[in-house]
């Protein structure tokens, strides 16, 4: 493992590829591809899926969300300053720091400082 998960990510694949055989479908005659070939990564690559930024959450009886309104003040859990939690299909990936997108002050983004591996295993950029 080279310590990039990116890179240690295409290495898997590439090595999968080599062993096309263990990946093959049935289908017509002609019309076979196999997992890890070209055509099939790169549709993988362009499946879409959901990111999201978790700044912090609250805990609150109905009674008070009920009370909330305009203006309301929810205080998060996390501090200023704490990283924020970068989810993908509900699975953290990634921590980082909020930012402002240098292209467009109206906008948020966030600056990672660690990727975390499988099985809970974080990689420090």
């Amino acid at each position: 493992m080279s310590g990039d998960p990116l890179k240690d990510m295409q290495e898997k694949l590439d090595e999968t590829a080599t062993h096309q055989d263990d990946f093959t479908v049935d289908v017509p005659a002609g019309q076979g591809e196999t997992f890890g070939t070209g055509r099939n990564l790169e549709s993988v690559m362009r499946i879409p899926v959901l990111m999201q930024v978790v700044l912090g959450s609250a805990r609150m009886p109905v009674a008070n969300l009920m009370k909330l309104g305009r203006g309301a003040i929810v205080p998060l859990d996390h501090r200023v300053g704490e990283p924020v939690e970068v989810v993908v299909n509900g699975r953290v990936i990634a921590r980082g720091e909020v930012v402002v997108v240098e292209d467009d002050n109206s906008r948020f983004g966030v600056s990672l400082t660690e990727i975390v591996g499988p099985a809970g295993a974080e990689l420090t950029n």
